[in-house]
């Protein structure tokens, strides 16, 4: 079974995929677009950063001071800020409420964080903090668009969506493939687009290799 998803295969999520028994198959669905926008000042005094997705990683792991904590959520967030040796560690539940939890355990007190994200965030952490201690200055470095042209789903038993616009621009293309969907956001986006997923798992490769191998 061959299953299509927007990773190399080298990422974790394709290692997961490949460990339920299915072939990986990268499909470029997206293409990152950074804003340009510089670092807040605050990052030089922050106590931390934290990082949302890979592709934030990617565009602000150069910029990062060598000597801040950086708090990630996810394994491929994690992998793609190794590059740049920083000190980073990642929550136990791979979801922006994961992050928060690790947040407050690492500073109990609070604190001045900076918050990496794309355009598209749900706005988590920011509304979880709001008229807290814990006082988050988000620093928008992308936003993620369709690619084009779309890669062909031709040959592929299945499709995994890592976000709501992965589940949108999947969804008109899927048709009679599986669809399965990172997290109840993007399976939500799925039902949205009337092509409901066959299978939703948390954001976490142990609960995506579980549900891959009930198939």
């Amino acid at each position: 079974m061959r299953l299509g998803l927007a990773r190399q295969l080298k990422h974790p999520i394709a290692q997961a995929v490949a460990h339920a028994g299915w072939e990986p198959v990268y499909l470029p669905l997206v293409v990152t677009i950074p804003v340009g926008a510089p670092p807040p000042d605050s990052l030089a005094t922050c106590d931390a950063v934290l990082v949302l997705s890979p592709s934030g990683a990617q565009l602000a792991g150069p910029l990062l001071p060598l000597d801040k904590l950086v708090l990630c959520q996810g394994e491929g967030t994690m992998a793609s800020l190794a590059p740049f040796a920083l000190q980073s560690e990642i929550s136990s539940n791979r979801r922006a409420e994961g992050l928060w939890d690790l947040l407050r355990q690492r500073f109990p007190m609070g604190g001045k964080f900076v918050l990496v994200r794309g355009e598209r965030s749900r706005g988590y952490l920011e509304a979880m903090a709001q008229g807290s201690s814990w006082r988050i200055e988000p620093w928008i470095t992308h936003r993620e668009e369709a690619a084009d042209p779309l890669p062909s789903v031709e040959g592929l038993d299945a499709v995994l969506a890592l976000s709501p616009l992965q589940a949108e621009i999947l969804a008109p293309l899927s048709k009679e493939l599986l669809r399965f969907a990172w997290g109840p956001r993007t399976g939500d986006a799925f039902m949205l687009a009337r092509r409901p997923a066959h299978g939703t798992c948390d954001p976490s490769t142990e609960a995506l290799t579980q549900v891959l191998r009930n198939y």
